[in-house]
C-alpha cells in the first residue's frame, strides 16, 4: 500500500492556511489591480472563501486566456485571485507529502531543483557513463505532445486517491481538475494554475517509476514532459522506445512527439533544456541564442543584460558574452 497523505480538509481550508496562502500568492504580485481590490477587503474574502469551502458550496471560477512566447506560443489560462488563492493553499498542504514520492532525477517545479540542477546532473551522468570521457556515450532524447492538454482528469484523480484518504480533499481536488479542459472534456490542465505544476509531477511520476523499477534505468533525467536516457548501448535504447510509447500511451495516455524522439552520442551535441551539450561543455542553443538577442533589443535595460549574463554563467559562454556585451552598448546607443 502506498504511503497516505495525514493531512486533512481542515488542514487545507483553515483561515490560518488561507491567510499563509494569501501571504505566499502576494509575492510579485502586489502592483496588480486585481490583488490589490482583493486585498482592499482580505478579511472579508478570506472568510468568505472559508466558509464556502467548510459549506461544500465553493465553485472553481472561469479562467482568462492569453498566448505568450517561452520561447514557443503557449496559452496561458488564469484563474480570478480567488481561486489562486484556493490553489496556494492547496499546494502548500500536499506539496511536502508528494515531493517525497518523487525520484531524485525529476527536476521540475521542485523546491532545491529546477534547470541549472537539472543540467548539473546531466553533466555528471555524461561522465559516468563515458567512464570519465573514455566510452561513447548515447543519449535517448524524448517529449511528449501536448502534454498539459492531454492529461487525463479520471487517471489523474484515481492516481490522487491512491495516497489521499480524506474524501472531501478529493472532491476539492475534483472541483480544481475539471475546472477547465483543453477542448476535449475531461483533458488537460491550465498552464497558469500552481497546482497544475504538481498535478503533472503526480502525473509523471508514475512514469518515473516505471523508468527505475520497470525498465531498470539508471541514468534518466527528467524536466517535465523533456526526458534523456544515458547509455553505451544504442541498441539498449532503441529497445527502451517502444516500450516507454507503449507505457505513456496505454496507462497515461500520452503520446511521445513524433519529431522530438532521437538517438545522438553526446560527443555529436544533444539539446536538453535550452543547451547543446557535449563532454566537456555546453554551449546556448542557436535557438536560445536568437531568443536573448531580441529580448535585449526589445528591452535594452541593464536588468536585461544581468538576467541573460546570468544564464550565461551556466554554460561555455565566453565569446557569447563579448558578443552580448557589444551588441547591448549598440542597441543602447541607438535607443
Amino acid at each position: 500500500m502506498k504511503s497516505q497523505l495525514q493531512k486533512t480538509y481542515q488542514d487545507i481550508i483553515s483561515l490560518e492556511n488561507l491567510y499563509a496562502a494569501w501571504d505566499e500568492f502576494l509575492r510579485g504580485k502586489r502592483g496588480k489591480k486585481d490583488v490589490q481590490e482583493f486585498g482592499l477587503n482580505l478579511s472579508d474574502n478570506l472568510v468568505s472563501l472559508h466558509e464556502d469551502l467548510a459549506n461544500f458550496t465553493y465553485h472553481h471560477g472561469s479562467y482568462d486566456a492569453f498566448k505568450i512566447s517561452d520561447p514557443k506560443p503557449r496559452d496561458i489560462h488564469k484563474a480570478c485571485v480567488r481561486d489562486r488563492i484556493m490553489h496556494h493553499a492547496i499546494y502548500r498542504q500536499l506539496y511536502p507529502f508528494f515531493n517525497n514520492t518523487f525520484i531524485a532525477d525529476s527536476y521540475s517545479c521542485q523546491l532545491g531543483k529546477g534547470v541549472h540542477k537539472a543540467l548539473n546532473k546531466f553533466k555528471v551522468f555524461g561522465l559516468k557513463v563515458s567512464s570519465n570521457n573514455t566510452k561513447t556515450v548515447w543519449i535517448l532524447k524524448c517529449d511528449i505532445r501536448k502534454f498539459f492538454a492531454s492529461i487525463d482528469h479520471i487517471i489523474l484523480l484515481e492516481m490522487l486517491a491512491a495516497y489521499i484518504p480524506d474524501k472531501n480533499i478529493l472532491l476539492l481536488l475534483e472541483e480544481v481538475i475539471k475546472s477547465f479542459n483543453s477542448g476535449i472534456p475531461g483533458k488537460g490542465l491550465p498552464l497558469g494554475n500552481l497546482t497544475s505544476q504538481l498535478f503533472c509531477n503526480i502525473y509523471m511520476n508514475e512514469f518515473d517509476q516505471y523508468v527505475k523499477h520497470k525498465l531498470k534505468t539508471k541514468y534518466y533525467i527528467r524536466y517535465a514532459d523533456d526526458f534523456v536516457f544515458f547509455s553505451t548501448s544504442k541498441d539498449g535504447l532503441l529497445d527502451i522506445v517502444p516500450r516507454v510509447a507503449l507505457f505513456l500511451q496505454e496507462r497515461l495516455k500520452l503520446r511521445l512527439h513524433p519529431d522530438k524522439v532521437f538517438i545522438k552520442t553526446l560527443a555529436s551535441g544533444v539539446d536538453f533544456l535550452g543547451w547543446t551539450h557535449f563532454p566537456y561543455h555546453r554551449v546556448l542553443r542557436n535557438v536560445t541564442k536568437r531568443r536573448m538577442f531580441k529580448g535585449i533589443k526589445k528591452r535594452p535595460k541593464n536588468p536585461t543584460l544581468q538576467s541573460y549574463l546570468g544564464l550565461m554563467k551556466h554554460g561555455d559562454t565566453f565569446d557569447l558574452k563579448q558578443e552580448v556585451m557589444n551588441w547591448y552598448g549598440l542597441w543602447t546607443q541607438v535607443g
